[in-house]
């Protein structure tokens, strides 16, 4: 605080003291204007404004909510000392004169168009009357975004204030100030935009994402030897504690560093103890994990073999007996054997023994692992080809480490958790969420090898007593019908994601079990989880208002650190985000590009940000609502026609809610070359009650344009699925193809 607007034996000391607790590092100060001008920030704690005024060169004004004057006397005199205005609905006008004389004057002054602290860690909505008051004085708006608080004492972490464990070390805070945006341009739409691209920003500069993945984990398991981290359930029952998960994982490092001369490893193993030690094994000997997609043609590993230059692959005898028509490579290895080659349990004993006893800095020295990973390669996924043939994606140290950063500033996944995992590891969800998060984070991990056993996956959750499960919609729909409401009563939080959320399967869970499906939305290309819905937090105070944490439909607001644009289709030029446009991400867990493959790279990117190939829009309170893949537009007399929005007009129109626990997608809507009109529609349905004429009925009688409806309908066995419970988008339409 400056003496202009607080005494100075006020301002001093506390200017002291905060430099004591925070750290504060200013980008791009000398973005703003010399004169007047309205600073917009997030609000994430109750010390923002402190940090904010250390940052900036300037002394501001403030403009504070009314309410906290009547929450405690502490305030009032803080409002009267410092000069904040106090503002609300009922003083709006007077707050708004206030403001515009300031500014007038030549004053910064700052508002939280938030209305109040976030209790979610992300922006959420903007309050109107910003605008008013930068017209009215005729200055800039400056966005400002602040990064590093979350998770402090002040702030809402851990669904509370204050009472929990404060920082031992002083925080980092990393604020940085936006371009000035003329009054007459403000609003609340640039404004989001702009805080989510300054975000970004100041997320990927910490320090954090520059670490070694292997180096982070093992010194996170060192720090909680006793602590179990994963219950297999792949055969009979086992616990296996940071120890034990620590020490076979060195021992097999060491013996890999030695016998396997290439840069790159392949993994075949189900979820459990084996794939976790594996990768973390594979990481820590210096080389590159790569789980392979065993559910998909031998022609496409044969090409993910070749890509990534895979001689060595770790897999179990009883998955080669499983996958008889897997092209193996010569060096096949089972995983036991290996383990045993490593030393066998004389030596994991030893590791074991000195997981006790080592303090966990120690770790990474005694591994050989360096200090820095940064952009250097941590993990190599392939995409699931569901629209073509699969490219390797390169998932870097800060790519992972900052995609579960991410993910840990929400409330969804906390350390006290109990997660199912039963997604393979070569689904990108898989491997970052499941594998690397819960070694960094310490929340309980119970493994199931397989998402297709709903049975065995409603007997672990109750017996284990899972609150978090992850799954896609063709994985979630059996386990859902089978389960009774006893079953899932530990459930806390579902997350959906790969596809759509069929509404029908949404209501499924709130009558049967009284459990909101939380959607979220990512890309193997973004490590993958770039937005969720988690559950709204709890009021905290008597004077906070309700917040939202998530919305149905939508898949959630931006993780913190992400940025996004919406692009038009066809020019690429930048549209506001309440617009549909193509989604366009950046942040740090967006890769760098595919491997040996410069043109699907450069395709991928424009200006530097990365096309997910999906139409979207943000709301009002910033979640996004994913419309429709351009992959799945047909161009028909000029006009784009989406088949997503067809699909779901006949699921509406013919009541086409799935009538089988394993039925997800009763319908699927592609086009094929036509020579009049470019392409023809064509509907694969599984249902034998849709012919043309009825749909063709229905849908001319709702009033959907004759373009839109479909010419040819054809019955299938089931729409043909990939391993990652999407629908495998070529192979549906070889189905229509072949007519």
């Amino acid at each position: 605080m400056r003496a202009q607007y607080a005494p100075w034996f006020i301002a001093t000391p506390i200017r002291w003291l905060a430099r004591c607790l925070y750290r504060v590092r200013s980008l791009h100060a000398e973005r703003l204007p010399s004169g007047g001008a309205l600073l917009l920030a997030n609000h994430l704690s109750y010390v923002d404004v402190i940090v904010l005024q250390l940052a900036c060169p300037r002394p501001i004004r403030f403009v504070g909510h009314e309410s906290l004057l009547a929450e405690h006397w502490f305030f009032r005199i803080v409002f009267q000392l410092t000069g904040t205005i106090p503002v609300s609905r009922s003083n709006a006008l007077g707050a708004t004169r206030r403001v515009v004389e300031c500014l007038g004057r030549g004053e910064l002054v700052l508002i939280f168009p938030e209305g109040s602290i976030s209790r979610t860690g992300q922006v959420m909505q903007l309050e109107r009357g910003f605008e008013l008051m930068a017209r009215r004085a005729g200055v800039p708006v400056v966005p400002v975004y602040h990064d590093g608080l979350w998770g402090s004492v002040f702030s809402f972490s851990g669904n509370v204030y204050i009472f929990k464990s404060p920082r031992l070390l002083p925080t980092s805070v990393t604020v940085v100030w936006g371009e000035p945006i003329q009054p007459a341009l403000a609003d609340a739409a640039r404004l989001r935009a702009a805080l989510l691209e300054l975000g970004a920003e100041a997320f990927s500069v910490h320090p954090h994402l520059e670490r070694h993945l292997a180096a982070e984990v093992v010194r996170a398991l060192a720090k909680r030897p006793g602590r179990i981290e994963l219950i297999d359930r792949t055969g009979p029952r086992r616990e296996v504690s940071a120890a034990g998960l620590l020490a076979a994982s060195a021992a097999l490092s060491r013996h890999l560093r030695r016998s396997v001369p290439d840069g790159r490893i392949g993994i075949i193993l189900p979820p459990g103890a084996a794939s976790t030690i594996a990768n973390l094994g594979v990481l820590c000997a210096g080389k590159i994990p790569v789980n392979l997609n065993f559910t998909t043609s031998g022609s496409a590993i044969e090409s993910s073999l070749r890509i990534a230059g895979i001689r060595t692959v770790l897999t179990a005898d009883a998955m080669r007996a499983k996958l008889s028509g897997f092209p193996w490579p010569s060096d096949t290895r089972d995983f036991s054997a290996t383990l045993s080659a490593a030393g066998g349990k004389r030596t994991i004993f030893s590791w074991f023994i000195a997981a006790w006893l080592l303090p966990n800095p120690f770790w990474p020295l005694l591994l050989g692992l360096p200090s820095a990973g940064g952009d250097a390669e941590a993990g190599l996924l392939f995409t699931s080809g569901s629209s073509g043939e699969p490219k390797g994606v390169v998932l870097s140290h800060r790519n992972i480490l900052g995609n579960c950063r991410q993910i840990s500033s929400l409330a969804i996944l906390p350390d006290t958790a109990v997660m199912l995992s039963c997604l393979p590891i070569f689904h990108s969800f898989g491997f970052t969420v499941t594998v690397w998060y819960p070694l960094l984070r310490g929340c309980r991990v119970v493994t199931v090898p397989s998402p297709l056993e709903p049975r065995r996956i409603v007997e672990t959750i109750r017996e284990e007593a899972c609150t978090v499960w992850v799954a896609a919609p063709t994985f979630a729909r059996p386990v859902l019908h089978k389960a009774e409401r006893r079953d899932l009563r530990s459930l806390q939080v579902l997350v959906s994601g790969a596809e759509k959320l069929p509404e029908d399967l949404a209501e499924l869970a709130r009558e049967k079990f009284h459990l909101e499906i939380m959607q979220g939305y990512g890309l193997t290309e973004t490590s993958p989880v770039a937005s969720v819905n988690q559950p709204n937090p709890p009021v905290a105070t008597g004077t906070a208002e309700a917040q939202r944490g998530q919305r149905p439909g939508s898949v959630g607001r931006m993780l913190p650190g992400m940025a996004a644009r919406l692009l038009d289709p066809l020019t690429m030029v930048p549209v506001p985000i309440t617009t549909t446009g193509l989604v366009a991400l950046r942040g740090p867990n967006v890769f760098a590009g595919y491997l040996s493959d410069p043109e699907r790279t450069a395709a991928a990117f424009h200006e530097g940000w990365f096309i997910t190939g999906d139409l979207g829009r943000f709301d009002a309170a910033g979640f996004l609502w994913i419309e429709g893949r351009m992959s799945r537009f047909s161009k028909i007399g000029g006009e784009m026609v989406p088949h997503g929005t067809i699909e779901r007009k006949l699921i509406e129109l013919c009541e086409l809610g799935a009538n089988a626990e394993d039925e997800t997608y009763p319908i699927f809507v592609t086009g094929v070359p036509d020579e009049q009109k470019g392409e023809a529609l064509v509907l694969l349905t599984v249902r034998p009650e849709l012919t043309t004429e009825l749909i063709r009925e229905k849908l001319a009688t709702a009033g959907v344009p004759n373009l839109w409806i479909p010419r040819i309908v054809k019955r299938v066995d089931a729409i043909p699925m990939l391993g990652t419970g999407k629908i495998d988008l070529k192979a549906a339409r070889s189905l229509a193809g072949s007519l």
